[in-house]
């Protein structure tokens, strides 16, 4: 076999909130509230940042193990745009408290949402070239939003959580297609995160940028891949999710253009190749980094177990980055993924009403990059925390001592 994805989990938070409720207490248009479609979003508490998610997801990969494989992981690699320092990268804090050897690289990348990919891609490269059989390396996707898009569209769009990939040479999940990849990049300011306490959004920007470096990357790719075709390739495609409703307009762009499909045709394929990738990301939101990897995950779930299917991937990054790529899921890859329990875990959140998400928000700044002294009371966070934190053994956020965090298992 090549390389690729061996396992694959997502840590969803523990706590959501309506989206339709809480378009109705911003006061945005209800008008524009179908083009989410969108139902929850996941929400962190204050003790939850970048590291917690991104340890949660991970830990039941390892515990999974045995400890001679863990040991083979030589490997970690950290995607995020939620950054706590400006030098020492958060895979130190996961490292060490996911208990991986020291005889480790370790390190941090970040391109907006695309650096779930660049972490994936780094990974499956190292490993790859690796001469020593067995070798892995521990890819995770992770994110915490501020609260700086409160009131504004994007708020109710964005989620929590974090996606851990065990990478290797028996990959059971999704073997990537060696050199099948398209790319498009270029300079553009449709986001930006320039302050912790301040995002700089040009949303229709954003979405021409999304659909040029589709149109671009798949471009790209057919010219890489002799005999590659849109309709005949990929029994699915996994789009990166800013919002369901967006993946959908991208989608009938993407066709339109290619296969000349008219609109009627267009929600057929949708609906047959990209609609069961959408079900997590339409209850937990846009995970960033992890968007696309939870858009995998929802597709494997969703789909029955089969023979091996091709399934065209693609990524972008705001600033911008973008890559469509391929491999192919597994036939076992519903019966690996079954074993942690996604969508359980999604249905288990607790809901909160607007006035205790936006309670917590508010308190959100205290785990934000930049807090040299904080003490986190789990006590501030009411049943919130004792319902579905308390004796459940996930990592939270304890303390900040001189900007150095300190956690704990709760």
């Amino acid at each position: 076999m090549g390389t690729g994805i061996e396992a694959i989990n997502a840590y969803v938070g523990r706590a959501c909130v309506d989206v339709e409720s809480l378009f109705r207490a911003r006061g945005l248009d209800l008008a524009r509230f179908g083009n989410l479609m969108m139902h929850q979003k996941s929400v962190n508490l204050p003790c939850e940042d970048a590291v917690t998610n991104a340890v949660n997801a991970a830990r039941p990969l390892l515990d999974a193990l045995a400890p001679a494989e863990r040991d083979r992981i030589e490997l970690l690699v950290v995607g995020t745009e939620s950054g706590l320092d400006l030098g020492k990268p958060i895979s130190t804090y996961i490292h060490h408290h996911l208990g991986l050897n020291p005889r480790c690289r370790s390190f941090e990348v970040k391109h907006a949402c695309y650096g779930g990919t660049a972490a994936l891609r780094t990974a499956a490269g190292i490993v790859g070239s690796d001469p020593m059989p067995g070798v892995k390396a521990l890819v995770i996707a992770t994110d915490a939003p501020s609260a700086a898009s409160r009131g504004t569209y994007w708020e109710p769009s964005e989620g929590a959580g974090a996606v851990a990939m065990l990478i290797g040479d028996r990959p059971r999940i999704l073997e990537l297609d060696p050199g099948a990849a398209g790319y498009h990049t270029y300079e553009v300011m449709d986001t930006a995160r320039p302050r912790p306490d301040l995002d700089v959004v040009d949303s229709d920007l954003s979405l021409l940028s999304y659909l040029t470096c589709l149109e671009k990357s798949f471009g790209a790719y057919l010219d890489r891949v002799a005999g590659a075709d849109l309709r005949e390739s990929f029994a699915h495609l996994v789009l990166h999710v800013p919002f369901a409703g967006m993946v959908k307009g991208a989608h009938r762009v993407l066709v339109r253009k290619y296969l000349g499909m008219s609109p009627r045709e267009a929600e057929t394929d949708f609906e047959r190749r990209v609609g069961s990738s959408l079900g997590y990301g339409s209850r937990v939101g846009n995970l960033f980094s992890a968007s696309l990897y939870l858009a995998l995950c929802s597709l494997i779930d969703s789909r029955p177990a089969e023979d091996p299917q091709r399934i065209g991937l693609f990524s972008y990054g705001s600033g911008c980055a973008s890559e469509f790529f391929s491999g192919v899921v597994g036939g076992g890859a519903k019966a690996e993924l079954a074993r942690f329990g996604i969508g359980r875990a999604v249905a288990e959140r607790r809901e909160l009403d607007t006035a205790e998400y936006d309670r917590l928000s508010e308190l959100g700044g205290d785990r934000a990059f930049g807090v040299q002294d904080r003490v986190f009371d789990p006590a501030s966070y009411g049943a919130v925390y004792r319902e579905r934190f308390e004796g459940a053994g996930l990592l939270v956020l304890d303390r900040i001592e001189n900007f150095h965090r300190r956690y704990r298992w709760s």
